[in-house]
């Protein structure tokens, strides 16, 4: 595969969204409008039975073709997120058509040859291509936007986190099942709900008023895949390929956003208003710490901001050098397309014009 090299500022490129029908996809041509992202021509794929379907967009009907179709066009970029098998059989033949292929799956994340990027920590990783970038997985993203600056000034020794992961991190039939469960937990009550075996199709066990610690596939070790993925894609985008971390991943009834409790312990000593001195002036982030006003990050304030939200920053007494904070984001945004979108923008070297506003709001 002929190795991609960026070519500087370009101002109009030929794009293909693959699984533009989902929620990320979706997202992807939502940040196309706001970003103001320069394109010729958009070319919309997906899956077989989505083949035809009608997608307004900024004024236009585009039509949706099958994906293995892609021949009939050029392409200077292709966002993937149409999920693992899909990219594993169609980005490497988007690369060797001509585009740059950012995919936001798992397919290609842990292979020695694809970079691995979040744009604040390791862009220049991006520039040693051969086609395809690999978005890393969404709870990875937000965690490395609150520890790369950290990890600068004052290096960590290891990492704990525990996430609470929103549905809408499995799709759209997740997100409806949520919704249904919870409307029949309500009509019924919640003790005669207990008596009645709620229809799962999305998860193993009932989501509404309920926490699964069950994110992909159990593996051998007791971990599952979602945590092995935290893990794993923090020691390559850190270039420390033993970084000492631990993770546990929950699945939890809410919609949108994803929330993370993340302990730190450090190698020299950081307080914790170093630690949001250096954070405020993090890119990509927004602190909101006053605990005496109950201002800190939640998921409900965070849909469709663009950046993630870092609070609850605390010592933690059981070590030396230990922090404590609570890390929050919109997992469809700076967990997955916004973060593919701003690999691209950086890689030809265009300028965002922001259209909507993008930061906290109380």
């Amino acid at each position: 595969m002929k190795k991609k090299v960026a070519s500087g500022l370009k101002k109009k490129l030929n794009v293909a969204v693959v699984g533009a029908t989902g929620l990320v996809g979706g997202a992807f041509l939502k940040l196309i409008e706001r970003r103001g992202f320069q394109f010729d021509n958009l070319h919309l794929f997906a899956s077989e039975r989505s083949k035809n379907v009608k997608m307004k967009f900024m004024g236009e009907t585009f039509i949706v073709d099958d994906v293995k179709n892609y021949k009939k066009h050029d392409y200077d970029v292709a966002f993937f997120s149409a999920g693992t098998q899909v990219s594993l059989d169609y980005a490497p033949k988007f690369a060797e058509h001509g585009a740059l292929v950012v995919d936001n799956s798992a397919a290609f994340r842990m292979d020695e040859n694809v970079p691995l990027v979040v744009p604040e920590v390791n862009f220049e990783d991006a520039l040693d291509n051969d086609g395809i970038i690999a978005n890393p997985n969404c709870s990875t993203i937000q965690m490395l936007l609150a520890l790369w600056p950290l990890h600068k000034v004052c290096e960590i020794k290891r990492v704990v986190v525990t996430t609470f992961q929103s549905v809408s991190g499995t799709g759209t039939p997740a997100i409806e099942e949520l919704r249904r469960q919870s409307a029949e937990v309500i009509e019924l009550g919640i003790e005669e709900s207990y008596r009645h075996a709620l229809a799962k199709e999305a998860y193993p066990h009932q989501i509404a008023f309920n926490c699964l610690p069950h994110i992909d596939k159990f593996e051998d070790d007791g971990y599952t895949k979602e945590e092995h993925k935290m893990i794993n894609e923090t020691r390559k985008i850190f270039h420390e390929p033993k970084f000492r971390m631990t993770a546990t991943t929950v699945r939890v009834p809410v919609f949108r956003g994803h929330s993370e409790a993340v302990n730190i312990e450090f190698k020299k000593a950081i307080s914790p208003d170093e630690a949001m001195a250096i954070l405020k002036y993090a890119p990509g982030v927004t602190v909101i710490d006053d605990v005496s006003n109950n201002e800190y990050p939640m998921p409900i304030f965070c849909e469709w901001r663009d950046d993630v939200f870092i609070g609850r920053i605390r010592a933690d007494k059981s070590v030396r050098y230990g922090l404590d904070m609570w890390v929050v984001a919109d997992n469809i945004l700076k967990g997955a397309a916004l973060n593919g979108i701003q690999i691209v923008e950086r890689y030809f070297g265009m300028e965002p014009s922001l259209k909507a506003e993008t930061k906290y709001k109380k």
